[in-house]
């Protein structure tokens, strides 16, 4: 299992330009590389995480054994107020500049439908994080390249589940029911978008499953791997890009 943070966050440097999904998707595979490790992944991405996964494919799907998408976002228009209000010029470039604790706590409690998982040592984590020096100005570029003060934009969903539902690939999409910040309709969206995906929905449960019920989202996705594991990657003229540099919201993770 290789888990890593994206470019810009957790405590992972920033990319050297703006912050893209191509980019992001780039800065993966770069990771992959520096690791020694050729061959198809099992591509797992959750929130921000689950977009890249599908750039992953787009960029390289020869190198993507399978996809699972958690509580992912690309899949509908829809996203939380308080991402939607870092798009609004000055007010969110205000907000990100001093991250206060009682603000990390807002953040964290958004996550998770049992308020009690937002503990003391995760607010601290996430204050750790804000005070990364990249930290505010890889969110503010990610929330503006995706979305406006009203929603999340069409032009790059489009052509990214377009683009990706090209290389069918083994997929289990899951979501939490209580999801607040990319509302569990957008399993519905996944369903018309890739009808060959398995699907499931976790009742009680917000936008990190792989946290709140962890035995369960085990229960569901190792099978899934170690069943997908044993198929064949599909031959692709798609060449990937060649990854530039090294790296690093919400992760994608790896397991060759």
């Amino acid at each position: 299992m290789i888990a890593l943070d994206l470019p810009g966050s957790g405590f992972s440097a920033r990319a050297p330009e703006s912050t893209t999904l191509e980019v992001l998707a780039r800065e993966v595979l770069a990771t992959l590389d520096v690791l020694g490790e050729r061959r198809p992944a099992q591509v797992i991405g959750n929130s921000l995480g689950g977009a890249v996964a599908l750039q992953l494919l787009i960029a390289a799907p020869e190198r993507v054994a399978s996809l699972v998408l958690v509580n992912s976002a690309g899949l509908g228009a829809e996203v939380a107020l308080p991402l939607r209000l870092l798009a609004v010029p000055v007010l969110g470039d205000l907000a990100v500049r001093h991250t206060t604790r009682g603000s990390a706590r807002m953040a964290e409690r958004l996550s998770f439908a049992d308020p009690s998982l937002a503990t003391t040592a995760r607010i601290d984590h996430a204050l750790a994080i804000a005070a990364q020096p990249d930290t505010g100005a890889v969110l503010l570029e990610t929330v503006r390249a995706l979305a406006t003060p009203r929603r999340i934009k069409s032009g790059w969903r489009r052509r990214l589940t377009t683009a990706a539902a090209e290389h069918t690939r083994p997929t289990l999409v899951i979501w939490g029911d209580r999801d607040r910040v990319l509302p569990p309709h957008h399993l519905d969206a996944a369903r018309r978008l890739f009808p060959h995906a398995e699907a499931e929905m976790f009742a009680g449960i917000g936008h990190m499953p792989q946290i709140e019920c962890p035995d369960d989202f085990a229960a569901l996705v190792l099978p899934f791997v170690e069943k997908s594991a044993g198929r064949p990657v599909p031959k692709e003229s798609t060449v990937s890009s060649t990854p530039r540099r090294g790296s690093r919201r919400r992760g994608v993770a790896a397991a060759a």
